[in-house]
């Protein structure tokens, strides 16, 4: 029987072994050891490194439970006992530290939990457990592998997707919306010709990285002075590479661009004005060369059905009290969890579990209280973010439980 310290333990273990995505062989040989032993028909290597366990229970609805496992390049400062010293060398080559900065080694423990309490209670419910563990959400990538790789085919559509992600809210509640609930997500690589020459006679140059600086200034006028106050739009400049010494002017720049967005209108004025702006200052800069622009991943907006939203809402309120269960409105972040249920032509729910110690939040009054608190938490993907373990993982466990019960019961 798997217990609460049992799972705990899990959690730590998974927490200070991170892998990046398709690189997850030792948290999936966690899971598909644990998901053989209680007695799912579990295939692993799906969509690379993804792991899939199957439970049928009787004739019903087959219910697809999501939860994914890699972790990121960022180094862990939270001091906590079990925090990563893992580092890894990366795709590109690089040697990366690791760390479960966004909260999937949660994910993947909670429905591990929730997978042992819905095998120890067949009589409760009666349908098919299709548990899916993925690789390489952070990338965007995951989904679509594992899709690609005959996810649907193979082991038979869902009649809903249901998931969750860990969010420095108080822990203990459960935050979900209908409709748009996460942004949709376009990642983009600029790079800016120059032409190199020595520092101390840059009138010979054609420096990329006041090019750089300049193009990165005029990014961030486009929320603020392009769109409409009614659209939502969020760019990043997360990366700027440019030179190797002090004195040497390069002969390029690289930029590293994240764009979310709700609407497809948004998204194609943006991306549109991104490449206005970045050719514009190539221009006034007389560069030697166009800007390359290359788009190097991009997956839709998580949209919650509202029929699903309502159904699994009322089994949270039922298991966890009125009290837990709120609703956050959209979010920023992103979520490759959508293509599942598009692919699959199945209604998704997908909430936030909320991580973050409740204590912080006792002298908070009203929405306005809790969000000011959240601002000043450490986020996902900060080297800081870590969520307390009880009572997330409990909450994580019931509220998996609970949705998929709401079809199985």
């Amino acid at each position: 029987m798997t217990t609460t310290t049992d799972l705990a333990d899990v959690y730590r273990d998974i927490h200070a072994h991170p892998e990046l995505g398709f690189a997850e062989e030792r948290t999936a040989g966690i899971v598909a050891g644990r998901l053989r032993d209680l007695g799912y028909h579990t295939t692993t290597g799906v969509g690379r490194t993804g792991v899939v366990g199957i439970r049928r229970n009787q004739d019903g609805p087959t219910v697809l439970l999501r939860a994914d496992m890699d972790g990121l390049p960022v180094k862990e400062q939270t001091g906590l006992p079990y925090a990563s010293t893992v580092r890894h060398t990366s795709a590109d080559g690089n040697d990366v530290p690791l760390m479960h900065a966004c909260g999937h080694d949660m994910h993947v423990t909670c429905l591990l939990g929730a997978a042992a309490e819905l095998a120890a209670d067949l009589k409760s419910w009666h349908g098919t457990l299709l548990l899916v563990f993925q690789p390489a959400e952070e990338a965007g990538d995951g989904a679509r592998a594992m899709i690609d790789d005959g996810l649907f085919d193979r082991f038979g559509a869902p009649d809903v997707v249901l998931g969750q992600h860990v969010a420095p809210l108080p822990a203990g509640m459960i935050g979900i919306t209908s409709g748009p609930a996460f942004a949709g997500a376009d990642s983009l690589r600029v790079v800016l010709h120059g032409k190199g020459a020595h520092g101390s006679r840059p009138e010979t140059s054609v420096d990329p990285v006041v090019m750089a600086a300049a193009t990165v200034m005029r990014l961030q006028g486009i929320v603020s002075r392009e769109l409409a106050a009614g659209d939502t739009a969020v760019v990043t400049v997360g990366a700027l590479h440019a030179g190797t010494k002090e004195n040497i002017i390069p002969d390029q720049a690289e930029l590293l661009l994240s764009l979310r967005t709700y609407d497809d209108r948004v998204r194609a004025a943006t991306i549109d004005a991104i490449e206005r702006i970045v050719r514009a200052e190539a221009a006034a800069s007389a560069a030697p060369a166009d800007p390359e622009i290359t788009v190097l991943g991009t997956f839709p907006p998580v949209v919650n059905d509202a029929r699903a939203c309502a159904r699994v809402s009322e089994a949270f309120l039922r298991d966890l009290g009125p009290g837990a269960v709120f609703d956050p409105g959209p979010v920023t972040g992103s979520e490759d969890v959508g293509l599942l249920a598009t692919a699959a032509g199945a209604p998704l729910a997908y909430w936030l579990l909320g991580g973050a110690d409740p204590a912080l939040f006792a002298q908070a009054a009203g929405v306005a209280g809790v969000a000011a608190v959240v601002r000043g938490l450490p986020s996902n993907h900060s080297p800081l973010f870590a969520p307390v373990i009880d009572p997330t993982l409990r909450t994580g466990v019931t509220a998996l439980t609970s949705a998929a019960r709401a079809w199985l019961g």
